[in-house]
């Protein structure tokens, strides 16, 4: 289940989008695939490592608190949190969607996407709230059945790449500004690997568990959207790819006819509807844990009498409704494209301060006597931190600014919390 949650929340809604997101860039997010891939193993071997040594709650708000204080900690769990619920919008419109092939009234009736896109957010909250054995079967199911059509057209890419040439991608020039912008966008596909070490006090044998589900789950999501999403970008032209609401569809349909096309669709919507859920699982896990050391609202480490952080998981949930509804009269392109890099500029500035966590718990001797002198590991910390850092640059300036202003806006809320719980 572990596993499931690392791979299940990692291909979801993102990489089925993904192709469409990525198709002005050309060969430049083949390149970009490369760094994404080698950038995602690095920070799953800091995560591994931490949670080996530190396997608590909370993951990478426990990380940081360890190594840089509890202020630090807070603005990150609470840019974490943002980025959560923010790409939770992102999933749900995938995974609708991925749905319009197959059910054409969900593009055309005006308010139709919003209203589904809301059916599937509050079905999967009421999973996690009845409990987290009951979210860890969904999420074990979906991340199987998504894998199947990833791999058919993986294997598709393997097949047309060596008998023949491919579609215009190759026509768009390399460069360094085109791969950056790129990288940052199929990062989206691999965000959710420290999925596992955020419930840690709920899996069994947490300290050898989550880094082995973490590196494991990692390197097969790493494999797989790479070479699936590759393979759409060169055998569907780029014009085409950037009005498809539904890339992996308009590229089963090419290759295998209209029947294929909507299995893939139906596939692809269970992808997004199982990664869904596995955030769904965090977004009331992290503030619950939060909550708990009373560095977030009291009300938030309130539990079901199912033992589910119940008021944490409503609220995200309640907050996810307003962002759709507010933006319900936008195209679903345009939606998952911007909440995509809000949500992952977010995300990185926790990856970035979990791999230099790593470094300074390592210098002080608390990642074990075992690993104070490890030069290796030193090394992979500091490469994880600078792709963190490098891939933010690459996420633009409008992003990173409304990341900015949205961390700063945790810093007037930690002390409020800390004031109340004193």
């Amino acid at each position: 289940m572990c596993v499931a949650l690392v791979v299940g929340n990692s291909i979801g809604s993102g990489v089925f989008l993904l192709p469409a997101a990525l198709a002005p860039f050309g060969l430049n997010s083949v390149v970009a695939w490369g760094f994404t891939a080698t950038g995602a193993i690095l920070l799953a071997i800091v995560f591994a490592c931490l949670s080996r040594a530190y396997p608590q709650a909370g993951g990478p708000y426990a990380y940081v608190r360890l190594a840089f204080g509890p202020l630090t900690a807070f603005i990150v769990a609470w840019g974490y949190w943002i980025s959560i619920w923010v790409g939770n919008v992102t999933i749900a419109t995938g995974a609708v969607s991925n749905l319009s092939p197959l059910l054409p009234w969900i593009a055309q009736q005006p308010g139709a996407s919003a209203a589904v896109t809301l059916i599937l957010l509050w079905m999967l909250t009421f999973v996690n709230w009845y409990g987290i054995r009951a979210s860890g079967w969904v999420q074990s199911v979906t991340t199987l059945l998504k894998i199947l059509p990833l791999l058919a057209v993986a294997v598709l890419g393997l097949f047309s790449l060596r008998s023949g040439p491919v579609a215009a991608a190759a026509t768009i020039p390399l460069s360094v500004s085109g791969v950056t912008a790129a990288a940052t966008l199929t990062l989206w596909a691999l965000l959710g690997l420290e999925s596992a070490s955020i419930p840690a006090d709920k899996v069994a044998n947490p300290a050898r568990t989550i880094p082995i589900a973490t590196l494991l789950g990692t390197v097969v999501t790493a494999l797989i959207c790479a070479l699936a999403c590759t393979t759409v970008l060169l055998l569907v032209p780029p014009a085409t790819l950037a009005q498809s609401n539904a890339p992996f569809v308009d590229l089963a349909t090419q290759f295998w006819g209209a029947g294929t096309g909507k299995l893939v669709a139906v596939f692809a919507s269970i992808s997004s509807f199982g990664a869904l859920n596995g955030w769904i699982l965090l977004q009331g896990e992290l503030p619950r844990a939060m909550a708990l050391r009373g560095e977030f609202p009291r009300i938030f480490a309130h539990e079901s009498a199912r033992q589910t952080p119940g008021f944490a998981l409503f609220f995200g949930s309640v907050l996810v409704t307003a962002l759709i509804l507010a933006n319900y009269e936008k195209s679903m392109a345009s939606i998952f494209t911007f909440t995509l890099l809000l949500s992952t500029t977010a995300c990185l500035v926790m990856y970035a301060l979990c791999s230099a966590a790593l470094l300074r718990l390592q210098w002080i001797g608390r990642l074990g006597p075992a690993r104070k002198g490890s030069f290796a590991l030193a090394i992979v910390g500091i490469l994880a931190t600078a792709y963190s850092l490098w891939a933010i640059l690459g996420a633009g300036a409008k992003p990173v600014a409304w990341g900015a202003v949205l961390l700063a806006l945790g810093v007037p809320l930690y002390f409020w919390c800390t004031w109340s719980s004193r």
